[in-house]
């Protein structure tokens, strides 16, 4: 694995981290109730926000996986070409 393919990693790193905020807002849902002071006390909502945050979550992996094709296709056809020179000397 090249040390400068950071992109793809970075929309993992960003994915795993909302997906731990989605089960973070899930997690709130039971922990709603009246003696809580300034948090939203319907349920729904927590599960409304985890459900958005899931969907950022898995868009970003997706647009990270993407991201790790797309350079693997470029740095395959980079070495095809530099083989296709080494062949032609």
């Amino acid at each position: 694995m090249a040390i400068g393919g950071g992109m793809s990693r970075n929309l993992y790193v960003l994915g795993a981290t909302l997906f731990v905020f989605a089960v973070i807002s899930f997690g709130m849902t039971f922990t709603t109730g009246p003696y809580q002071i300034g948090l939203p006390g319907n349920g729904s909502l927590w599960k409304t926000v985890a459900l958005f945050v899931l969907l950022a979550a898995l868009l970003s992996v997706l647009a990270g996986v993407m991201t790790h094709m797309f350079e693997q296709v470029d740095r395959r056809a980079a070495q095809r070409a530099a083989r296709e020179r080494e062949g032609r000397r």
